[in-house]
């Protein structure tokens, strides 16, 4: 088999992969990019590389689509699961269809599961297979969930996901197996370190493919299904329709103290992306604290409201692109604004600021009432004996169950646990601190152990 170049970029927050291939003559594809297209371009920029295709495996529900921006921007063909009328132009395959892309060919294999529309590809180099797409069909130690389409339709494709695996598992062994989702995605049914495999390793070892059967696949995938972020309800619409195309970096309006309180008197949403300690030191009141790291589309999309005007807090050194692009990949386009010269102007300008408590070494106690808004698999692997928990994503829903009474909120290191606080400082609770850190920092402090399954 040919040498070829294959370059996964990975989105550690959403836990995606997006494959840019050099095909040859100067251009590549890229399967299944994600609308922040920086890190994709500069890879091909890097390789003298012109993106000539930008391909699907499926219609995305957790981050909006590259494939339109591509298209209109870089004159890539998009190549896509065949669907009907999408609202822009896709060259719609469906089972066995094979395009010629340069010096390879891509077969579709339609492998429905994770959607009724989900193809995987086939990459053929001459007359042997070099390896194969499976987006969120055949994942690294697991299978794409299958709850995304509506409750109803949950076992039907988990049953056809079973049908798609054994499909894949008739490859060769030393197949290459390239998913999108990964270690981190909420599409994917359970999580892993790896984001590459083989059919040989997955046969062997994914434990969806050790069960007897497809009764037992059915129980063991939809059992391993945990929460997901609600607008996944909604990016896929956007996906189909085609999303606006953004071309240069959304700009993000620098406003004073006076239009962000305006603003904010007329339905805006605060959010703060300053480190959760810089949130607790003082804050815009009723600002929502969504720190800006690897997840914080996944919590953007999550917590803050679609239908309301965002503007942002942030310190100096925190990049406006890094921002912008993360509230676009999930469909948070165009930002109001940001509050010029931030809390500093803010305050400056006579404008009140809240503030929130961390906790710390000895200022916990083995007593305190624990809120943990982890997800529930990781507060079932381990958490404080009595904690309540109720996941952060939940917590709007789910105020009446929190606890009266002084509150020492958790998470693993502090910027969920921050999240939630604002979420409460919202709602009125003003007896809320945060621990400065997750689970082992309370064992350090109280002396105590955590209780374990």
């Amino acid at each position: 088999m040919g040498q070829f170049d294959l370059i996964p970029v990975v989105d550690e927050g959403l836990g995606n992969s997006t494959y840019l291939l050099d095909v040859g003559g100067g251009r590549a594809l890229v399967m299944d990019p994600e609308r922040d297209l920086r890190q994709v371009r500069a890879e091909a920029q890097r390789r003298g590389l012109r993106i000539a295709w930008a391909i699907e495996t499926h219609m995305h529900a957790d981050f909006i689509s590259g494939v339109r921006e591509l298209a209109a921007v870089e004159g890539a063909g998009v190549l896509a699961p065949e669907v009907g009328p999408r609202g822009f132009e896709v060259h719609g395959l469906s089972d066995g269809d094979t395009v010629p892309v340069g010096s390879f060919a891509l077969q579709a294999l339609h492998t429905p599961g994770h959607s009724p529309e989900h193809l995987s590809y086939l990459l053929w180099d001459g007359d042997r297979i070099a390896g194969v797409f499976t987006g969120g069909s055949l994942m690294v130690g697991t299978a794409g969930r299958t709850d995304l389409v509506s409750p109803d339709q949950t076992v039907p494709l988990a049953r056809a996901q079973f049908h798609s695996l054994q499909r894949l598992m008739e490859l060769p062994d030393e197949t290459p197996v390239w998913p999108t989702h990964g270690a981190g995605s909420f599409c994917s049914a359970s999580s892993g370190d790896q984001r590459v495999s083989t059919i040989g390793r997955e046969r062997a070892t994914n434990p969806l493919l050790q069960v007897a059967g497809e009764e037992e696949f059915v129980d063991a995938l939809v059992g391993s299904m945990g929460t997901f972020p609600d607008y996944f309800l909604r990016l896929g619409e956007v996906n189909e329709a085609g999303p606006v195309i953004l071309g240069e970096t959304p700009a993000l309006t620098a406003l004073g103290a006076e239009e962000v309180r305006t603003a904010i008197a007329e339905g805006a949403q605060v959010v703060d992306v300053r480190a959760a300690a810089d949130y607790a030191a003082g804050h815009v009141p009723g600002s929502l604290s969504i720190t800006l790291r690897s997840v914080f589309s996944t919590w953007l999309g999550w917590l803050a409201d679609p239908t309301r005007p965002v503007i942002v807090v942030r310190n100096h050194d925190q990049r406006v692109e890094d921002i912008v692009w993360g509230a676009a990949n999930v469909g948070f386009d165009a930002l109001a604004g940001e509050l010029a010269g931030g809390l500093p102007a803010w305050q400056a300008a006579g404008q009140p600021a809240a503030t929130g408590r961390m906790a710390r070494g000895d200022e916990l106690v083995a007593d305190d009432t624990v809120l943990d808004v982890r997800q529930a698999p990781e507060f079932a692997a381990a958490h404080v004996p009595g904690a309540v928990n109720i996941e952060l994503g939940a917590l709007t829903e789910r105020l009446e169950e929190v606890p009266g009474g002084p509150v020492l909120v958790m998470c693993g290191h502090g910027e969920r646990a921050m999240g939630a606080a604002s979420i409460l400082e919202r709602a009125g609770r003003t007896d809320v601190r945060v621990l400065d850190g997750g689970p082992e920092d309370w064992v350090a402090a109280t002396g105590r152990q955590l209780q374990v399954p």
